[in-house]
């Protein structure tokens, strides 16, 4: 009989034939399968479906602490027919089944569960590097760290007047969000030029949101910035793995914040550059869903594309190439990755007007304005109104 020696999750009693997920890994259950063993130390998030189309995706966190000699970890959760979902449950009472399930009922992390399963691609580890408990404590607002499709953001709850959230079918839980609001960038009070530069520079709410998030207790010695780079790791994953909406669109409110700052930069390029490195794992990460989840093409992208751009031109307005370090590195990194993956141009080396050779022969000069809001050129370039004293 094997004896078990790492550390395993059990998932009992659930349906043969419904989506199950681990991470990246996703798999249809057979009647056999009854958890996964060889779990890796850090955050894992398990999730479950019905069906293997777009039905309600049901999931929770939790974390495997580095074994020790004296009890080997083990999570433990059963299928609720009455919820549909999976329950906690006190792994004490199932140490001594452990044995008997492991050869047979436990798939290896990692490894095909059965047929129909398929690995996704994708450092897990490198994806959940700034996840902290406390973190998910907040996004999920529940001890048992668990999140659905269905769950959203208040900010991000459709208000209409005369109905609750259930008869608009969001009863689901209410996640929460960091307090980033991109439109009043600036303290309060800001009145004038303060609050005109904070308009076009955000990086006095990026100081205000890590203020606001910043442990109290110094004991806990978290690095300055890690929650926004943790909300950002754990909104990107429930897209990836529950396809839930609102945390897309936290996600968007983080690196709408981050790439809009520029004051910042001087003090903190080491961040930025671990917040660059960050999103490029992300980008290289977007297409793990079968279509993908995030549309990266030219019309799609046109957000990220725009800040990134952005960014691009503040970091050359804040340092010289000696002086950017390992943020100039990230940036480069991630524009090559995007380059070779999308075609995207961040810089501005490229031909607006040329001439054209039609079939015929005849030569026909052309202009692009494809790029003129993003350059604010054309109908979008800026106008400036005198305002006389009345």
């Amino acid at each position: 009989m094997a004896v078990a020696s790492t550390a395993a999750v059990l998932l009992l009693d659930l349906p043969p034939g419904i989506l199950c997920g681990i991470d990246l890994l996703s798999f249809t259950t057979t009647a056999q399968f009854q958890g996964i063993k060889d779990l890796p130390t850090g955050w894992h998030f398990v999730f479950t479906s019905e069906t293997t189309s777009l039905s309600i995706r049901d999931g929770f966190w939790f974390h495997v602490p580095t074994t020790n000699q004296i009890s080997i970890p083990l999570i433990v959760r059963k299928w609720d027919n009455f919820g549909r979902s999976l329950i906690p449950c006190d792994p004490d009472g199932f140490r001594a089944r452990l044995p008997v399930l492991w050869e047979k009922n436990l798939s290896p992390y990692r490894q095909s569960a059965g047929k129909e399963a398929t690995a996704e691609t994708g450092d897990w580890a490198g994806l959940t590097e700034h996840v902290s408990s406390r973190l998910l404590g907040h996004l999920t607002q529940n001890e048992d760290w668990k999140i659905t499709s269905g769950n959203c953001a208040k900010e991000d709850r459709d208000e209409i007047p005369g109905l609750t959230a259930e008869d608009v079918g969001e009863e689901e839980g209410e996640l929460g969000v960091l307090g980033i609001d991109l439109k009043r960038t600036w303290r309060k009070g800001a009145i004038g030029r303060e609050r005109t530069e904070a308009a076009l520079d955000s990086s006095w709410a990026l100081s205000d949101v890590v203020e606001r998030w910043q442990p109290q207790d110094p004991k806990e010695n978290e690095l300055w910035g890690n929650m926004v780079l943790g909300q950002m790791e754990a909104c990107f994953l429930m897209v990836l793995t529950v396809a839930n909406y609102s945390c897309l669109e936290e996600w968007k409110r983080c690196i709408g914040l981050v790439l809009t700052c520029k004051r910042a930069l001087g003090g903190r390029k080491e961040w930025f550059g671990t917040f660059l490195a960050v999103l490029r794992r992300q980008m290289e990460r977007c297409e793990d869903v079968e279509g993908g989840l995030f549309d990266l093409t030219e019309d799609g992208g046109a957000y990220l594309k725009r800040l990134l751009k952005g960014f691009k031109v503040t970091l050359g307005q804040v340092f010289t190439e000696a002086e950017g370090g390992d943020v100039m590195e990230e940036m480069e990194a991630l524009e090559a990755y995007l380059k070779g993956q999308y075609g995207w141009e961040l810089g501005d080396d490229f031909v607006r007007r040329g001439m054209l050779e039609l079939e015929d022969g005849e030569q026909v000069e052309m202009e692009m304005e494809e790029m003129d809001e993003e350059d604010e050129r054309g109908e979008y370039a800026p106008v400036v109104v005198q305002l006389d004293d009345s």
